[in-house]
């Protein structure tokens, strides 16, 4: 198959084909469109971000950990949230020399301060070296709520 070129000095039949580069009004409200999408994408993706990375509503920090016995260990550590009404629960772990988890916990979080210390033990299927705060959240398993009462 050939292809047609058009020899130089002779543009494209007018009218045909439309003009050349179209209009610079048209040009000009395309680019402040894709300008605004443009801006308002990345607004949000910013938001997105910020909802994911930004201050986290309830956090723990490990201040401490000692030995109980062979197979314990205590844990220290301080729960920050932002509202203290609210009662939150901790997972909390303790570490074997290997690395692998030796056993954890559940913390229940009472409503109280903004900051809140907190102390508990935990058992552990080999000797425990260290002691670390899982995570923490808002979302209290009903079996650690204080509103339910043992029956039997």
């Amino acid at each position: 198959m050939r292809s047609r070129t058009i020899p130089d000095g002779h543009g494209l039949p007018e009218g045909r084909y439309g003009t050349r580069g179209g209009s610079g009004r048209g040009r000009r409200a395309t680019r402040i469109a894709l300008g605004i999408a443009g801006a308002l994408v990345g607004l949000a993706v910013a938001y997105g971000g910020y909802r994911v990375l930004g201050d986290a509503p309830i956090e723990a920090q490990r201040t401490g950990f000692s030995d109980v016995d062979p197979t314990s260990m205590r844990i220290m550590f301080e729960v920050r949230r932002d509202d203290p009404a609210r009662p939150a629960v901790c997972i909390v772990r303790v570490l074997v020399v290997d690395g692998t988890e030796g056993g954890r916990r559940e913390v229940f979080i009472p409503p109280g301060e903004r900051s809140t210390p907190m102390t508990a033990v935990i058992r552990s299927a080999a000797q425990p070296v260290t002691a670390e705060v899982f995570g923490c959240s808002y979302q209290v398993p009903p079996y650690l709520s204080n509103d339910l009462r043992p029956t039997g």
